[in-house]
């Protein structure tokens, strides 16, 4: 998975391609951690990723908790395969996806 970064003031986007999965949730997870201070707008930009497992959808959880206290978080761009995922497991009710 790689992860690019857009920061301007306290408005971030990450665009993630690839897997987000056991392997690379961790690289995700430590990018949030290091990037999230200060940050009133989340973005996550989904276009180009393929699919998400449930070591994905817990750092997706712990990022929306700590942007609930701090500001907005969004997922945009998110294809069918990820979408499924997010409905069954009830996320699409937690997140804003647009």
């Amino acid at each position: 998975m790689t992860i690019n970064k857009n920061q301007q003031g306290t408005a971030l986007e990450l665009t993630l391609a690839g897997r987000l999965d056991t392997t690379t949730a961790p690289q995700l997870e430590a990018e949030l951690k290091h990037s999230v201070n200060g940050v009133t707008d989340l973005t996550l930009d989904f276009a180009e990723l393929e699919y998400i497992s449930s070591a994905g959808l817990r750092v997706l959880l712990a990022a929306q908790k700590v942007m609930n206290k701090q500001g907005n978080m969004v997922i945009r761009n998110v294809n069918e395969t990820v979408m499924e995922v997010f409905e069954i497991t009830g996320f699409s009710d937690i997140l804003t996806i647009e």
